[in-house]
């Protein structure tokens, strides 16, 4: 790794449900955080990534047929966004922020995917580094955080831990709250790799033009494109308004790249060596 990459280490505690929605089990974890200033008092807060293998998608009758095939993924270490990008984020590199809900600790939403792709793109004109919207392979792996479970958080979710429509169940966990609303970004308990709203909150825009399915799907984490379909885009995660369902690790949206809803936003990605290319 770069010497010159400052880097320090975090502690922090991942959570684990039974079937029932229960805490069966809390873990302290710890790992290397990276801090890129915005000025004003406004820090941008990114997670290394260990590199690693992972089977991506979901097997058998579980989910959904473009979360199909299974295949196995070599990912290499990569910079993540701790949290979805907020709207002192945004209002740091943009301007002011136009999405439904006001917060500064709010996530940013009603972007496109291009206004995702701007934001990185002014960012990294700013700083000099190369940031960019995560591969799905990327988002993926992240998301599992070494987990091959619905969840990361385990065969379930419940709305003690996630913001999604609690109306609905997905197992045998209690119906929870419908907040109608985003929350802030640090509310919930990270993943085991310290990643915040991985399920729920927002889906979150990947680089990755849409394909139906896996099938040709490259097995290392560079964004697959598909020349002259572009105007359709993958997002992960599902969020505040979805059903537990849509919000599992595998689950995918296809979403036209102008689109800009209250239940679009993004989190970033760099290379660990952070110069851009």
């Amino acid at each position: 790794m770069p010497e010159h990459l400052p880097l320090h280490n975090i502690e922090f505690t991942s959570v684990t449900l039974n079937e029932r929605g229960e805490i069966q089990d809390q873990r302290i974890h710890h790992a290397r955080q990276f801090v890129e200033s915005l000025g004003n008092g406004v820090d941008l807060e990114l997670i290394v990534i260990p590199g690693g293998s992972f089977r991506m998608g979901t097997p058998g009758k579980q989910g959904y047929d473009d979360e199909r095939p299974v295949h196995h993924v070599t990912v290499a270490p990569f910079l993540m966004g701790k949290y979805l990008i907020t709207q002192e984020q945004w209002r740091a590199i943009r301007g002011a922020p136009h999405g439904r809900f006001t917060g500064d600790r709010l996530p940013i939403e009603r972007v496109s995917g291009h206004d995702a792709a701007r934001f990185c793109e002014r960012l990294s004109n700013r700083t000099g580094r190369a940031y960019r919207l995560p591969s799905e392979a990327q988002w993926e792996y992240a998301c599992r955080a070494g987990t091959a479970t619905p969840f990361h958080f385990g065969p379930t979710i419940t709305t003690e831990v996630a913001n999604y429509n609690g109306e609905f169940v997905y197992r045998g966990e209690p119906k929870g709250v419908y907040r109608h609303t985003t929350t802030q970004v640090d509310l919930f308990p990270p993943n085991a790799f310290g990643l915040h709203d991985m399920h729920g909150h927002l889906w979150e825009w990947c680089a990755d033009a849409w394909h139906d399915s896996y099938e040709g799907a490259p097995v290392d984490d560079r964004v697959w494109q598909a020349p002259g379909r572009e105007a359709y885009r993958v997002a992960r995660g599902g969020s505040w308004h979805d059903i537990p369902d849509v919000c599992r690790s595998a689950a995918r949206l296809k979403v036209e790249v102008h689109d800009a809803e209250e239940i679009l936003g993004f989190r970033i990605v760099a290379p660990l060596d952070l110069r851009k290319e």
